[in-house]
């Protein structure tokens, strides 16, 4: 789908920049993972210039899908990214798309998973997180876990799923020290802003994600086209990624630390750009858009920031520790940090415990630091 769109669309690139990023891009397909795991040193930019490719395939491509993969700009990201998404695009037929809930996380993702793991016999415990990971003195692998509600929880195998930057301060001494967790000091989330914008009018906007080059926005959608809670053929609700949100991530501005009523300003001079026949002052009379409500979601730390040379400090699922099991995007998998890559982690994670269980070995190992 990838390789189509760029081939057929006229509008970005002339014919001769698409033919100059062949050299580059044809060893990704001849040689697959393993010249895409080569890339990780550099960065874009780097790996553009090494092949001569044009800037404008940058400004035209690249800042966009670096934006919308890890919320950085492609100074700052790791080739291996880009090459990644492009490979799973290419190579996957439903590897281009993208799906949204039908509406809100909470009710429609965590609610039916927490009423199985119930049914299963499960329990979901809530607003009580793990303050210590307690261990077995003779050989350091887990005893329980203490709960900040005073309880503690214990379990043949454990597993963690929390993001890289939590899961660092509840690391046990013990295991401080052990190559395998000392990696994750160099993996650390990336900040990122979610707003959210209800307006008085629909506006003429697509029905799918619309990937953003502009400077603030990454990715951003109309859920009253996308998502049956939003739904209105009256009013859109536009959600939209702001990023890069501080200066670790290419912005000149800390955004993260801005009131919420300059990052919705922020948003909306760019959406005065994006639709200037509907926001701002040079919408027609009575064609102009008014904001009605909005709301501003900081994420201090969101996915990894997949800078150069990241790859080789994300650690395998298996682990050192025989009753202890890794998780979370930022563990080894081939989607990197997203929720595709959390979900391909966490079924690894559960091969690896499937595996312990029937004496096995399991087929990936733990990862050589």
């Amino acid at each position: 789908n990838m390789a189509v769109a760029i081939l057929a669309n006229t509008r970005m690139l002339t014919l001769e920049e698409k033919i100059r990023m062949v050299p580059a891009l044809l060893p990704m397909l001849l040689e697959g993972q393993s010249f895409i795991d080569a890339q990780d040193e550099k960065s874009v930019l780097k790996f553009m210039q090494e092949y001569s490719m044009p800037a404008r395939i940058n400004e035209e491509i690249f800042i966009a899908m670096g934006k919308a993969l890890d919320f950085i700009d492609p100074d700052k990201l790791s080739m291996t990214v880009i090459l990644t998404a492009m490979n799973r695009f290419i190579n996957e037929a439903d590897g281009s798309q993208t799906a949204f809930l039908d509406g809100n996380p909470p009710d429609r993702l965590c609610q039916p998973i927490k009423e199985w793991v119930e049914r299963k016999g499960g329990e979901v415990i809530c607003s009580s997180p793990v303050m210590e990971i307690s261990l077995n003195e003779e050989d350091g692998t887990v005893n329980c876990l203490k709960l900040a509600n005073g309880t503690t929880v214990s379990a043949d195998y454990y597993v963690s799923a929390v993001p890289v930057d939590v899961f660092k301060r509840l690391i046990p001494t013990q295991w401080s020290t052990l190559p395998y967790f000392r990696q994750l000091d160099e993996l650390k989330g990336i900040p990122v802003i979610n707003i959210q914008l209800w307006f008085d009018r629909k506006l003429n906007s697509i029905d799918g994600l619309c990937f953003s080059r502009s400077p603030l926005l990454s990715v951003y959608a109309d859920m009253s086209n996308n998502c049956q809670e939003y739904a209105s053929d009256e009013r859109s609700m536009l959600e939209l990624v702001f990023a890069p949100c501080s200066p670790e991530a290419g912005s000149p501005i800390n955004w993260i630390a801005k009131p919420d009523s300059e990052i919705v300003d922020a948003a909306m001079k760019e959406l005065e750009r994006l639709f200037p026949e509907e926001i701002g002052p040079n919408a027609p009379p009575g064609r102009c858009a008014e904001l009605l409500k909005s709301t501003v979601v900081r994420v201090p730390r969101s996915v990894y920031a997949a800078t150069p040379g990241r790859n080789k400090y994300r650690p395998s699922q298996e682990s050192p520790i025989g009753n202890f099991v890794m998780a979370g995007d930022y563990a080894t998998q081939k989607y990197l940090g997203s929720m595709e890559g959390a979900v391909l982690s966490g079924k690894l994670a559960a091969e690896v415990i499937c595996d312990k269980a029937m004496g096995r070995a399991n087929q990936n190992g733990l990862k050589e630091v």
